[in-house]
């Protein structure tokens, strides 16, 4: 289920791309398979770099000397990397778990080269806010979402250490529903037949991607997309 939106993140040959909290590889491996860059992974799990690896093995192209794909278990406030190391960095629903995310802000700062791009996405805020509603076990638990973002504040955040904003969008409209169920039937989630129905409809329409599905999220996402995206520019100065 891939958030970001490589029209508005144009990975170009040669890049060096970095995906913070890369959890089971989503965004590092769609972005190794979409040009020839340099991939690298970080999160702070094992359990979630083991599968992204066994899920990248499948899209490997060892004979493409132009790519590589790397997988590192880093702190996001004390990354391995020097300074102004990658041409793009993607933290996708990553900063609404880590304590201070600003301190993980200023880190993507400093790795990401001058005039490089920064995708960063969090939960929407209205629809987070009825899973919160809903269910207190959905955010407490270990590792859990521990902040609800209001999307401008987050973005005036980003933009006054040293990045300017130039798009927006919203994501995962058709899985806004699918968790706010969850939330409202938390103890019985695992047995509940809508709930099954639902998730199963969720994988039809990411395996198959019928176009009535893909044209109705398209058109829902303003509306109820789960997910804020924003993208940046670093400033070639800094």
């Amino acid at each position: 289920m891939q958030t970001v939106d490589f029209s508005y993140l144009p990975l170009h040959s040669g890049d060096v791309v970095l995906d913070l909290g890369c959890g089971e590889g989503r965004h590092v491996i769609s972005a190794y398979i979409e040009a020839d860059i340099h991939a690298v992974g970080v999160d702070l799990s094992l359990t979630d770099l083991k599968a992204a690896r066994d899920k990248f093995r499948e899209f490997d192209r060892p004979d493409n000397t132009a790519k590589s794909f790397g997988l590192s278990s880093a702190d996001a406030l004390q990354l391995p990397f020097a300074d102004n190391t990658f041409d793009k960095v993607i933290c996708s629903e990553v900063l609404e778990h880590i304590p201070d995310y600003r301190g993980a802000l200023v880190e993507i700062s400093r790795v990401l080269k001058p005039g490089g791009l920064f995708c960063a996405s969090v939960p929407r805020r209205w629809p987070e806010k009825i899973c919160w509603a809903f269910s207190d076990a959905y955010h407490q638990v270990l590792g859990g979402h521990l902040r609800i973002f209001r999307s401008n504040e987050l973005r005036e955040e980003i933009e006054n250490i040293g990045f300017n904003h130039y798009y927006r969008h919203w994501a995962h409209a058709l899985h806004a529903p699918f968790w706010w169920l969850k939330c409202l039937f938390w103890k019985t989630q695992d047995s509940n037949w809508f709930i099954a129905q639902y998730h199963r409809f969720l994988v039809w329409d990411l395996m198959d991607k019928p176009a009535f599905t893909r044209g109705l999220e398209k058109m829902l996402n303003p509306l109820v997309g789960k997910s804020v995206v924003m993208y940046f520019r670093k400033d070639a100065s800094t």
